[in-house]
């Protein structure tokens, strides 16, 4: 839903959240590759960027990256 409606920042929130729940980055990714299918390519690729983004900044806080 946040995908659709362009909720970037908003989905950086969940995307942690989800991580910090015992989500798997695989499973983040079939998350937003279901989205694509629904909300279209563009919005799903921003999506990514951003879940990209926040993955980093958890593997650098976690001394992972």
């Amino acid at each position: 839903m946040l995908t659709a409606l362009g909720r970037n920042h908003e989905l950086g929130v969940h995307v942690r959240g989800a991580i910090t729940n015992g989500a798997t980055e695989q499973e983040v990714q079939e998350s937003l590759l279901q989205a694509a299918i629904y909300c279209g390519v563009p919005a799903a690729l921003e999506s990514f960027r951003v879940a990209e983004r926040v993955l980093g900044e958890i593997a650098a806080e976690n001394g992972d990256g």
